[in-house]
């Protein structure tokens, strides 16, 4: 179960510049009801999405091309720079987590954005082959429960939330990627398989929390209920209406919502005040009528990565989104 009091907030995932323990101390300082092991995709691609992804692969080599990460017979250098860089991550955060009790949440490529995002060793990609699919994806469900397990041991006072980043997902179930040529497009995958890939995890993980994250239309907030993830992240500009009833369905029983309510895709335009963050929560919460126990569900986030911004905005977004939850909090029993 997913344990914060109230509405709080917290960051997605990526944020800017390659100082993990600078990175580390503002999402403790800034998310204090919900810290965050941060990703800083400008130390290149072994500490992105994919490469992060891709040092929790156990078992399955991977190498760096120049088209992207492929599968390999034995894990490249690049392969060995990813793991190296998760290892350096995990070391900064038991440093600057020592003393803190409580959950935190740490970001990982999940199972079907990784497979899209990978290649054969012959150059087509892995997403049409159902022996690779399911080799990968539990693969990298042993990856992470491993993570989840060294953690215990590191930082035992924490509870860790897996959060699985998925901006892939709504794509390979409507069958919107494109093959390796880029002519053509991969069929979609059964409802089926993509929900055993989540409650595998679930499965494997028992007790830690496990969200999903995706900054795009098209969310299957449904399955994702039903394969026992206990919480979805969204930019809320992307969520249709059937997808609030959705989430109305499954914030009633329990479900939580972490609410990207400001907005991350032009970090050029200014930031919004804490209200009008609010306000796009609140609108819509309200609107579903739930009672007050389930409209707290909800951690109010950025819509998305924070990787684009200057490291003062990034600050002063989290700082947002923050007091944005207090707003919330109060509103909700107005």
């Amino acid at each position: 179960m997913i344990t914060v009091d109230g509405v709080v907030s917290t960051g997605v995932g990526s944020w800017p510049g390659d100082d993990m323990a600078d990175a580390l101390k503002i999402a403790f300082a800034e998310c204090p009801d919900l810290p965050y092991l941060p990703e800083l995709p400008a130390r290149g691609p072994h500490a992105g999405l994919i490469g992060r992804g891709a040092a929790l692969l156990t078992g399955i080599g991977v190498d760096l091309t120049s088209v992207g990460w492929r599968l390999a017979d034995t894990s490249s250098r690049d392969h060995r720079r990813a793991i190296a860089t998760l290892r350096s991550d995990l070391d900064d955060l038991e440093e600057i987590a020592q003393g803190f009790q409580g959950p935190v949440k740490i970001s990982i490529a999940g199972p079907w954005t990784l497979i899209a995002g990978l290649e054969h060793p012959r150059g087509d990609k892995v997403l049409p082959d159902a022996g690779a699919r399911r080799d990968v994806a539990q693969s990298l469900t042993q990856g992470i429960v491993d993570l989840r397990d060294e953690l215990a041991r590191r930082l035992p006072e924490l509870t860790i939330i897996i959060q699985l980043d998925e901006p892939s997902l709504p794509a390979v179930l409507a069958g919107g990627i494109t093959t390796a040529s880029g002519l053509g497009r991969h069929r979609p995958i059964d409802i089926p398989e993509v929900s055993t890939a989540y409650s595998g995890i679930v499965e494997h993980l028992g007790d830690a929390p496990v969200i999903v994250h995706a900054c795009a239309p098209g969310v299957p907030i449904a399955l994702l209920a039903e394969a026992g993830i206990r919480a979805v992240a969204l930019d809320l500009s992307l969520v249709r209406s059937a997808d609030w009833d959705a989430l109305g369905t499954a914030l009633e029983n329990g479900f939580w919502l972490l609410a990207g309510a400001l907005p991350t895709a032009d970090p050029s335009v200014g930031l919004p005040d804490p209200d009008r963050v609010a306000a796009e929560v609140l609108g819509p919460l309200r609107r579903l009528g739930l009672p007050p126990e389930g409209s707290t569900h909800t951690v109010i986030t950025p819509a998305c990565g924070l990787a684009g911004f200057s490291r003062t905005d990034a600050i002063a977004a989290l700082r947002t989104v923050r007091t944005a939850a207090g707003i919330v909090g109060e509103g909700l029993f107005d």
